[in-house]
């Protein structure tokens, strides 16, 4: 298809535009939480195929941590295995777990890696039972709706007590794009389950990430009029807690950005994974489509 003469100096002003950010962005690593409406939205999931490739090609290095709620519900469910939940974590026995393995190492994962293949990149899949990439510690403690904690036995749902990067390191220096199912082990070899963003998190401060997306199913950090916060700084995070303004899901993933950029990676950012290139306007275009966390 040819393109008009007002067309393509559109895309070329686009490309013009974003020359600074790709030059900016070159050789880093960028470390990207997917879930939410953009995994399960057929043409959200080739957008974010499409642009995983893209940033591979223009010489970022992207590492994807994915999730899979929505996904493990539905197979729990054909198995007839009843869920229950605390404060929206999922209990997990052994038979939960089992399922939970295969759906995030085979169906997920793998579906994953397919389509950024598909586009021509290089995917490679992998758990974080490998190379003991994740080494995993039973989660006892649990953040309720306002921001405290309290003790809670939630079966084979864990916390990272460490990253090794040996595997990754590989990969990124082989040209290949790391996807990463957020399933870890301890040293006696129990599996556990560990939330994707607190996974994501510490994968990027471990690399020394450039940037850390999450990538949610809202706009981002809104007020409490309902109005976007487009960018904010780790010493406000506190009071919007105390306040009411950051609370339920929201608050573990604000704390682990904020985790994320005290600890090296440069900026966190919350990320409307609906829209279509998501990935790519924050990067690229500065498009407000989420909240920017800075140190």
């Amino acid at each position: 298809m040819t393109l008009s003469h007002e067309a393509a100096l559109q895309s070329a002003s686009i490309l013009t535009d974003a020359l600074p950010y790709i030059q900016q962005l070159s050789g880093q690593t960028i470390v990207i939480k997917y879930g939410g409406n953009a995994m399960e939205s057929d043409a959200l999931k080739r957008s974010f195929a499409r642009d995983i490739v893209l940033m591979k090609t223009l010489g970022i290095n992207p590492v994807i941590v994915h999730g899979g709620g929505p996904q493990i519900g539905a197979r729990l469910q054909q198995l007839n295995i009843d869920t229950q939940f605390i404060h929206g974590m999922r209990v997990t026995d052994q038979p939960t777990m089992d399922v939970v393995e295969m759906v995030l190492t085979g169906q997920v994962n793998g579906e994953i890696v397919n389509l950024i293949n598909c586009y021509n990149g290089n995917a490679v899949g992998l758990s974080g039972k490998d190379a003991h990439t994740i080494i995993a510690q039973k989660l006892t403690t649990h953040l309720v709706p306002d921001g405290s904690t309290e003790t809670v036995d939630l079966g084979f749902v864990g916390q990272v007590a460490e990253i090794r990067t040996d595997l990754i390191d590989l990969l990124l220096a082989t040209d290949f794009i790391p996807v990463i199912a957020p399933i870890g082990v301890d040293p006696q070899g129990n599996t556990y389950n560990i939330n994707a963003d607190l996974v994501a998190g510490k994968v990027a401060e471990v690399l020394q990430a450039n940037q850390l997306l999450l990538l949610t199913n809202t706009p981002g950090l809104l007020n409490k009029e309902g109005q976007l916060i487009s960018e904010l700084n780790t010493t406000e995070t506190d009071r919007l807690i105390a306040d009411g303004t950051i609370s339920g899901g929201m608050i573990p993933k604000i704390k682990c950005a904020i985790s994320a950029v005290n600890h090296g990676v440069k900026s966190a950012h919350i990320v409307d994974g609906r829209v279509t290139s998501a990935v790519l306007l924050e990067l690229f275009a500065k498009a407000n489509v989420g909240t920017l966390i800075k140190a």
